[in-house]
């Protein structure tokens, strides 16, 4: 088995090896993966923050070996928090511009460094921090869901560039420590569930589905009759036992189905 890292800023994640196939999602600076399957030009991974399979340009890979792999596994990664970020690299002096939510491998805190592939970075500006009590926590979800305020749509997206709707509350809640899966329907399979809207509360994920009963939707309750989704951009809309109403066509866009609680 081999493994990989990304040390660039975004790797699109692919369903078939091509570059005509649908991006399904993206690994961010600092995330890690297994290697299941490699050609020449194509890699097949499985993210390790997420167990998310698809293809990605093997070329875009920075091989590591699997001791570092399982060293990378074992705590929750310090995390970029900042909407604009550069990293500066020493050994060949460059600078990278990352996203919100990519990961800091061993990093000194205190010196404002990192290890990624036995290289040595130096980054600015504010990285995540765990521990935060549950209504601190609550108010850190809504503040950094806000940063994605407007951010265009784009499937398979995971950046304040372009997000998809379950990109967004996976991301957010990655910026304050807690991993979810990537897509809504597995998402919905996390937390404890909600009897009625008026018992959600800030920072719980609120998911909708189709006429065939199928999970499509998430977005993050802001407070008990608002929401923050991905629908066409970020945007607030409001939230009620019958769905999203849409504050601009007057009218509901997505049917309700559940409510989860994800911070105890």
């Amino acid at each position: 088995m081999t493994y990989g890292i990304s040390d660039l800023s975004i790797i699109p994640v692919r369903r078939e090896p091509t570059e005509k196939s649908e991006m399904v999602s993206q690994v961010l600076f600092g995330e890690h993966f297994e290697i299941i399957e490699s050609t020449e030009k194509w890699s097949k991974v499985s993210l390790a923050f997420d167990n998310y399979e698809g293809w990605v340009d093997t070329k875009m890979i920075t091989r590591i070996d699997e001791e570092l792999f399982n060293k990378l596994n074992k705590d929750f990664p310090v995390v970029a928090n900042d909407t604009f970020n550069l990293v500066f690299q020493e050994e060949d002096y460059s600078n990278k511009l990352i996203v919100p939510g990519s990961s800091f491998p061993f990093c000194d805190l205190a010196k404002k460094t990192f290890v990624l592939a036995d290289k040595l970075y130096h980054y600015q500006g504010v990285v995540s921090s765990n521990g935060k009590k549950p209504e601190e926590l609550r108010d850190s979800l809504i503040e950094s869901a806000l940063k994605y305020f407007n951010a265009p749509y784009l499937w398979g997206g995971r950046t304040p560039y372009g997000i998809d709707c379950s990109g967004l509350s996976q991301i957010v809640y990655k910026l304050n420590g807690i991993c979810l899966p990537r897509d809504a329907s597995q998402q919905v399979k996390e937390g404890e569930v909600l009897t009625f809207v008026e018992e959600a509360l800030p920072g719980d994920l609120a998911f909708f589905d189709n006429e065939a009963g199928v999970i499509t939707h998430v977005g993050i309750i802001w407070d008990r009759h608002k929401i923050i989704h991905a629908s066409g951009k970020v945007r607030i809309d409001n939230v009620d036992h019958l769905g999203i109403f849409n504050v601009d066509t007057k009218q509901y866009s997505h049917k309700l189905r559940v409510i989860k609680r994800i911070i105890p």
